[in-house]
């Protein structure tokens, strides 16, 4: 049996099934007019990646919860706009186009543990490891006993993304980054 939730229960995060399609709550509001009935207003987004709808409903109005499948598989390398990615149980690969993958790649390192995000069988999407190490493969040199915590520089990481990071970091160093925010945490 499917798990029904009411449009009065929404929380951001979660997945509803709703036009035919699974989509995400991103944003959600309890209105209570002075005349007339209270609604929830709501910010939908298609995790097939079709956009975003805003909407609202009555608190009332039931919705399955959509079931989104996570499969941990190891991302193994690219070619071209193709990525490979291997199932470490079974062995079974899984190949994915750039489109499908969006930017949750940026961060990730070939042979690092991902999440691959299905609907119904359908994979539509990475999730990206929390916290990842990267080396610094490019930015300016720090200047000598500037330790100021607030300024940042840009630096590029061995995956080709560019993060914020103090002016004391230098070329070489191992950092840490938030990946659903893309912030530098501190040295690794």
């Amino acid at each position: 049996m499917a798990d029904v939730v009411s449009a009065g229960e929404f929380r951001n995060g979660m997945t509803i099934e709703y036009n035919n399609g699974a989509y995400m709550v991103i944003e959600f509001q309890h209105v209570k007019p002075g005349k007339g009935a209270a609604f929830v207003r709501t910010k939908l987004k298609n995790v097939k990646g079709d956009g975003v709808i805003e909407t609202s409903f009555r608190p009332n109005e039931k919705f399955d919860r959509a079931i989104i499948e996570r499969k941990d598989m190891e991302y193994l390398y690219a070619d071209g706009d193709l990525f490979y990615f291997m199932d470490p149980e079974t062995y079974e690969q899984t190949v994915l186009n750039a489109e499908q993958l969006g930017d949750s790649l940026k961060f990730v390192k070939e042979n690092e543990l991902v999440r691959i995000l299905s609907h119904h069988g359908v994979v539509f999407g990475v999730e990206p490891p929390t916290f990842v190490e990267l080396t610094i493969t490019h930015t300016e040199p720090g200047a000598r006993g500037n330790t100021a915590t607030n300024v940042l520089k840009p630096a590029t990481v061995e995956t080709g993304a560019v993060v914020q990071v103090p002016l004391f970091i230098n070329e070489g160093e191992v950092i840490q980054i938030d990946t659903r925010t893309g912030e530098y945490l501190g040295r690794a």
